[in-house]
């Protein structure tokens, strides 16, 4: 059996282990991108310019070598081609030689910890970099050359004046370290091997549910009530990483406790109403939650081509209840659907629409009254009574 190490490079040849430079030097042959077996040109060993997995596998078919060293860079376990090799490679058992992370270098150039930092890439992925910094005190960013877009987003949603560690060809005779604000990266040019360290003081991990009516911005369209969706969100369950649908969207209040909720994940937004869609998203501005998409139109037509969802609200169907559940079932049968009414002939309609694809659904009614202070005492003032009907799909 041939010897196979997939070797964390770090940064570069400086910050190699003592582990991988001995495997290195003992390998019959070096594979991997081109600026990494370039640094050892030196040992004269056979070598091979290849970093994709069925490109290395061939290699590794037709080479007579026993002992093979793959270079990757940084560390195998932070954002790493060595996870797809590893299973590319599988029959032939490859070892994994840990580098040192640039999470780790990084954070020690700037004096500062990272036990509790939030690690995210934003190299080539839709990441939630808003949402990141909102809900920590430290944030540690992998960027491509979307620096401008990142200050950008961050700037949108308030976080301008965050300072910000940029931390550019890490490792190498090019290394730059500089502090500034995220005002001040506007502008800026940056090598396309660049880190961020963002720290935001007053972080807020908080999934919030039943935010107060008064925190949102209202104009004449209408809000499902704090009370109302803090039941409403408790019957979704969202996790973390979800798709959620919002469906007759309105203000956007549950739209945003949602994407509290999918910090990992993304809401997508629906109403036909051009006013509802830019309150919401003055909202979203002002919680800070850029995982949310808001989009004018009307269902089920406009949920086509999005990212399947894993929970779907539904505050206002327009009278087309049953072929939106019908829609969103026939694209994941798994859904949790959570469906609102203010009258008993809705309420029957949704629970007929669940009933219409095979989903028994739950119906309860909450009935709020909310005390007001009239001098020296206290009376209760009741809102509409809300129906909520709830209901999964298959094995939920």
């Amino acid at each position: 059996m041939k010897e196979i190490n997939i070797i964390g490079m770090g940064m570069s040849e400086r910050t190699l282990t003592a582990e991988a430079l001995r495997l290195i030097q003992d390998a019959d042959i070096l594979i991997g991108a081109k600026r990494l077996i370039n640094e050892f040109a030196h040992l004269n060993k056979p070598s091979f310019n290849a970093y994709l997995s069925d490109d290395i596998l061939k290699i590794i078919e037709e080479t007579d070598a026993e002992k093979i060293a793959i270079l990757v860079s940084g560390d195998v376990g932070f954002y790493s081609a060595a996870e797809k090799l590893t299973d590319t490679l599988k029959e032939y058992d490859p070892s994994l030689i840990t580098g040192i992370s640039s999470v780790s270098y990084f954070f020690a150039k700037c004096s500062l910890p990272w036990k509790d930092a939030n690690l995210i890439s934003c190299h080539g992925l839709d990441t939630n970099i808003v949402s990141s910094v909102r809900r920590n005190e430290y944030t540690f960013a992998l960027t491509g050359k979307n620096i401008p877009e990142l200050q950008k987003e961050l700037v949108k949603y308030g976080f301008g004046d965050l300072k910000v560690w940029v931390g550019e060809n890490l490792g190498s005779e090019e290394e730059s370290i500089q502090e500034s604000t995220i005002n001040e990266l506007g502008g800026r040019q940056f090598s396309s091997l660049t880190v961020l360290i963002i720290k935001n003081p007053d972080f807020d991990s908080r999934i919030r549910t039943g935010i107060p009516d008064e925190e949102f911005i209202r104009g004449k369209v209408p809000m499902t009530k704090s009370e109302v969706r803090a039941v409403c969100l408790s019957k979704l369950s969202i996790k973390p990483d979800d798709i959620a649908y919002d469906i007759g969207c309105g203000t956007g209040s549950v739209t945003i406790e949602m994407a509290f909720a999918a910090y990992e994940g993304k809401v997508y937004a629906f109403d036909k109403n051009e006013e509802a869609i830019a309150l919401l998203n003055q909202n979203c501005e002002k919680f800070h939650l850029d995982n949310v998409e808001a989009i004018c139109g009307l269902a089920p037509d406009c949920l086509k081509d999005l990212p399947v969802p894993d929970v779907a609200f539904i505050g206002g169907s327009s009278g087309n209840m049953d072929e939106i559940a019908s829609y969103l079932y026939g694209i994941n049968d798994r859904m949790r659907f959570v469906i609102t009414a203010v009258t008993l002939e809705n309420a029957m309609a949704g629970l007929e629409s669940l009933k219409n694809i095979g989903i028994s659904g739950d119906i309860v009614q909450v009935a709020v009254s909310k005390g007001r202070q009239i001098a020296d005492l206290h009376m209760l003032i009741a809102q509409n009574p809300i129906f909520i009907i709830s209901g999964c799909g298959a094995d939920e």
